[in-house]
């Protein structure tokens, strides 16, 4: 390892404290109150210090987290850098502020980054409000965010985005300022949020520093990232719910095993220190059961009697990938029906909240393909993608005739990963013309990595040919936007001509009509 990850005297004994009294607050509804006795209140700041801007996530009925943090730099300077600060937040009706609803303070500790998320509890169902945070006389820019209906409520329509895949330096985040201008109801990440290190080629832009493996490393790696101001945008416009995948950790890590020749032990650090970073810069709730690597982040959101959202972790628990990784042929370990990509207690989770679903629509919010994407090689032979849900068939067909045996009202699967656009229809066995469409699957393409895209190409065109489960492919960079109401499923593949260059304009390549009662996919 390069460095130690609790860097100061004592820090991990006090980290340790921290979040012992973070997750009891937790349980007791009190984030927001925590540690008031131990935070110090500053009357003044010299330098505004909401450098990356604020965002809002996992809304609730009743609640949303909002999310900021405090610029390192101008802490230093003013000498605070060691203080856990108390940080004030608003929350009003309008834009205006001038009919505040809730306001409160949560304190933004050192060992958090000075991080904060404030867990608003008391809002009222289904409602825009709007939010600021205050710190030393000095206010952020508003965000607006947005609670989730009430479970038994009836929605009539719900907007909602997704995207994935955001390579700092192969891109910029043009995409971002287009969705921000949409104001959506919510915005979904699917993963690779941030990149461990460069590769590619004409890149525009650059990281700060090498691979990074330490807490202090993955977090100078977000700064980059957020520093980005249409990402900022994005996270101003509305809440997201947000999952990972591999490279916010290291590329193709699978539960505890690296990619390379690092240890187990290695790996277990740098998730550590990853998983604490990405909490840190992401608005969602603490997660309950945090110690060091190990953080669940599954988790269901609910939008009325419309839509429930199961937000998946495919990389936590996996089982390694079979065959030697890569796209390959079939071997014995592939054929093992007891491997896993969910993990045990994720899985029975799922599944159990699948066979009871009772929203109109079900999503799986998840980051690799679902649907069955094999190829055919130079020889004729069959060749399996092992990191996706082919290299896990037993599994997805168990999921999949879940599906099917309780009659999950209107499965959707909504998967990034991939950098390119896909459009298919599920079904238990891929291999069987006559299994039964069970759900629907809407794969999105990159924000920026993988550089400008093409419409089409040989690769995605053989694909198509070998899976005529498989409707739809594009390789432009995008983001996939999705109308709900409770007659119909829409969705909409926005494309970006270039992201090499900022501004780019935005247009739909392609669009799907999903019906009620209907998984089959129909274009518009």
């Amino acid at each position: 390892m390069k460095a130690a990850i609790f860097q100061r005297p004592l820090a991990r004994r006090r980290f340790l404290f921290l979040m012992s009294r973070l997750s009891a607050a937790l349980a007791l509804g009190a984030l927001p109150a925590l540690a008031h006795g131990a935070a110090r209140r500053v009357n003044q700041l010299p330098e505004d210090p909401f450098y990356l801007g604020v965002a809002s996530g996992d809304p609730r009925a009743d609640a949303v987290v909002l999310w900021t943090r405090l610029d390192p730099a101008v802490l230093r300077r003013a000498g605070l850098d060691e203080d856990v600060l108390q940080v004030d937040y608003e929350v009003a009706a309008d834009a205006g502020f001038s009919r505040i609803e809730r306001a409160g303070s949560i304190a933004a500790a050192p060992e958090l980054g000075h991080s904060a998320h404030a867990d608003v509890r008391g809002l009222r169902p289904d409602r825009e409000y709007f939010y600021r945070w205050r710190i030393g006389g000095v206010a952020s820019p508003a965000g607006r965010t947005r609670t989730a209906a009430a479970g038994a409520a009836e929605v009539d329509r719900f907007r909602f985005a997704f995207a994935s895949c955001q390579q700092y330096e192969h891109g910029y985040y043009t995409a971002y300022r287009h969705m921000a201008e949409e104001n959506f109801d919510l915005i979904v990440h699917l993963g690779d949020y941030i990149y461990e290190r460069t590769w590619g080629e004409n890149l525009v832009r650059s990281h700060e520093g090498p691979e990074i493996h330490t807490l202090a490393e993955y977090r100078a790696r977000y700064e980059t990232y957020r520093s980005d101001t249409d990402l900022q945008a994005a996270h101003a416009s509305a809440p997201w719910a947000v999952t990972w995948d591999d490279h916010e950790v290291d590329n193709n890590y699978a539960a505890q095993t690296a990619e390379d020749e690092q240890t187990q032990e290695q790996l277990l650090a740098r998730r550590a220190a990853g998983y604490q970073a990405w909490y840190e810069f992401m608005p969602v709730r603490l997660p309950v059961g945090w110690q060091g690597p190990d953080m669940p982040i599954h988790r269901r959101l609910r939008f009325g009697k419309l839509l429930e959202m199961n937000v998946l972790d495919t990389r936590q628990y996996r089982d390694d990938q079979a065959c030697g990784d890569g796209r390959r042929p079939s071997c014995a370990e592939h054929m093992d029906p007891s491997r896993s990509l969910l993990g045990q207690a994720q899985k029975r989770w799922l599944l159990d909240g699948l066979a009871s679903a009772d929203a109109r629509w079900n999503v799986l919010a998840q980051q690799i393909m679902m649907a069955g994407l094999r190829a055919v090689g130079e020889g004729g032979e069959q060749l399996w993608p092992m990191d996706i849900w082919d290299g896990y068939p037993f599994e997805r067909r168990e999921l999949l005739q879940t599906l099917a045996d309780a009659g999950t009202p209107n499965p959707v699967v909504i998967t990034g990963d991939i950098h390119t656009h896909w459009a298919a229809e599920l079904k238990p066995d891929f291999d069987d013309p006559a299994s039964p469409v069970v759900g629907s699957e809407f794969v999105g393409s990159s924000v920026s990595s993988g550089g400008d895209g093409e419409d089409s190409n040989d690769y995605g065109t053989a694909l198509l040919a070998n899976n005529p489960h498989v409707k739809f492919f594009n390789a432009q960079r995008g983001y996939v936007a999705n109308t709900i109401t409770p007659a119909q499923w829409r969705t909409d593949y926005k494309v970006l001509p270039r992201v090499t260059v900022a501004g780019a304009p935005i247009s739909i390549r392609k669009s799907y009509i999903v019906e009620d009662g209907d998984p089959r996919l129909r274009e518009d």
